[in-house]
C-alpha cells in the first residue's frame, strides 16, 4: 500500500511540474507576437544656396573706387539722407576701410572686392547665403581721391528675383558728413596724394549726416588748398551695377 502511495504522490508531483512549466513557457499559438521597433533617421535636409553675382563698373574719370562691399541682409538700411552715418560707414567713407561695415549686425552675408577698382574697369563679386533668402541688398564704396564721398545703394529689394533673372541700376554718390571737404592733401588717401593723406579719422568736423555729394572743386576752380584737379570732377551717376540671382 506504501508503495501505491509513493508512486501516487510522484506521479502527481510530475503533473504539476509539467503544468506549471507549461504556463510559464506561455507557448500557445494565439499569444501577440511582440516585433522589435525599428527607429528610422530622415536624411539631413540638403542645403539651398542664394548666390547673387554683382557686376560693378566704375563710370568715373579718376575716381578709383575702394574694395566693394556687399552686403545680403533682411532688415534694416545702412545709411539714410539727413541721419548720421554709422562708425562703419564713416571708417569705409574716409578711409575706404570696408571691414566693420562687412560685419554690421544686420548683413547675413557678406563679400568684399579685390581691390581698389579703378576708373572705367569692372569688378564681379559673389555673395551666397545659406538656407535664408535675403530680401535686401546694399553695396558701398568710398571714392579715393575725396575726404569721404561714397557710391552705392542700400536696402534694394531683391526678393523677388528668379534664378537667372537680374537687375540693372545706376547710382550716385553721398556725402558721409562726417570730414569737411577740405580737399587737402593731408586729409585724402588716394592716388591724388600718393597715398599719404589721413583715412579714417573718429573726430567729425562737419555737418555729421548723410547727403547727395555735390561734387568736388578743384584746384582749377579756384580753391588754391585743393590737391584735386578737374579730372577728379564726378558727376553722377558713378557706378552702374547689375545683380544677378545665380543659384
Amino acid at each position: 500500500m506504501t508503495s501505491l502511495n509513493n508512486l501516487r504522490k510522484t506521479s502527481l508531483s510530475a503533473a504539476i511540474a509539467v503544468s506549471i512549466a507549461l504556463v510559464g513557457c506561455g507557448g500557445g499559438s494565439d499569444d501577440p507576437v511582440v516585433e522589435e521597433e525599428v527607429v528610422v533617421v530622415p536624411p539631413a535636409p540638403t542645403p539651398v544656396n542664394y548666390s547673387y553675382e554683382v557686376k560693378v563698373l566704375n563710370l568715373t574719370v579718376a575716381q578709383p573706387m575702394s574694395p566693394l562691399a556687399v552686403v545680403l541682409h533682411n532688415e534694416g538700411e545702412f545709411w539714410k539722407i539727413g541721419e548720421a552715418a554709422s562708425v562703419a560707414l564713416e571708417n569705409l567713407a574716409e578711409s575706404g576701410a570696408n571691414t566693420d561695415f562687412l560685419a554690421d549686425s544686420m548683413a547675413l552675408a557678406s563679400a568684399s572686392g579685390a581691390d581698389l577698382l579703378m576708373p572705367g574697369a569692372t569688378e564681379t563679386v559673389t555673395v551666397t547665403l545659406v538656407d535664408t533668402m535675403p530680401t535686401s541688398f546694399t553695396l558701398a564704396t568710398m571714392l579715393v581721391n575725396t575726404n569721404d564721398a561714397f557710391a552705392g545703394i542700400t536696402a534694394k529689394d531683391i526678393s523677388n528675383l528668379a534664378v537667372d533673372e537680374s537687375i540693372s541700376l545706376l547710382t550716385g554718390s553721398y556725402d558721409s558728413g562726417t570730414e569737411k571737404n577740405s580737399e587737402l592733401s593731408a586729409t585724402i588717401p588716394g592716388p591724388a596724394t600718393g597715398g599719404m593723406g589721413e583715412g579714417f579719422n573718429e573726430e567729425r568736423d562737419d555737418v555729421d549726416v548723410v547727403s547727395m555729394h555735390a561734387g568736388v572743386v578743384t584746384i582749377d576752380d579756384g580753391l588754391s588748398q585743393s590737391v584735386l584737379t578737374e579730372e577728379h570732377r564726378f558727376d553722377n551717376p558713378t557706378l552702374s551695377i547689375t545683380i544677378t540671382r545665380v543659384e
